[in-house]
């Protein structure tokens, strides 16, 4: 049986929070200590989980009335999506970051699981050179081609899974 990690758990409770209410505002310290852990933690599954390429917008003030805000992004439409997402990838794009992307247009349920399948293999670095700055422009080349084609697809042609 696997047993979630600290950061599992703490993006778990967010993401609760989060099918609650819109958004979510933290003050880092407390959540820290609500589960016995170091602020930097709260900093890093906010970092790592919590990222424009899964969906989400955050804000934070820094100080002593600090917060951190975090806010499920609001899909108008699919191409607004498909269009941050070509805005987002940019001249390059990590792997996990390309991923992370593919994941929210599924969730989004902007593509279909075969379609994400099939964009995630072309992700998978292992089709790459090694090298990660060239490997990266490729990816990004191709998820952006990818996407930009998607824009021009009529959403009603697309078989369901």
């Amino acid at each position: 049986m696997n047993n979630p990690n600290m950061t599992d758990i703490i993006e778990a409770y967010l993401k609760k929070v989060l099918q609650q209410k819109e958004q979510v505002e933290i003050r880092r310290n407390e959540i820290a200590e609500l589960f016995d852990c170091v602020p930097s933690q709260i900093n890093y599954v906010i970092n790592t989980r919590f990222t424009i390429q899964r969906g989400y917008l955050v804000e934070s003030k820094r100080g002593g009335g600090g917060y951190i805000r975090i806010m499920k992004v609001q899909v108008l439409d699919e191409l607004d999506l498909l269009d941050t997402m070509i805005e987002v990838i940019g001249l390059t794009i990590s792997e996990a970051d390309a991923k992370s992307v593919v994941q929210n247009l599924y969730d989004e349920e902007i593509i279909s699981k075969r379609e994400a399948k099939l964009m995630l293999v072309a992700m998978d670095q292992s089709l790459y050179t090694g090298e990660r700055f060239t490997d990266n422009r490729i990816r990004a080349n191709l998820l952006r081609t990818m996407l930009a084609n998607l824009r021009y697809e009529e959403p009603n042609q697309r078989k369901a899974d």
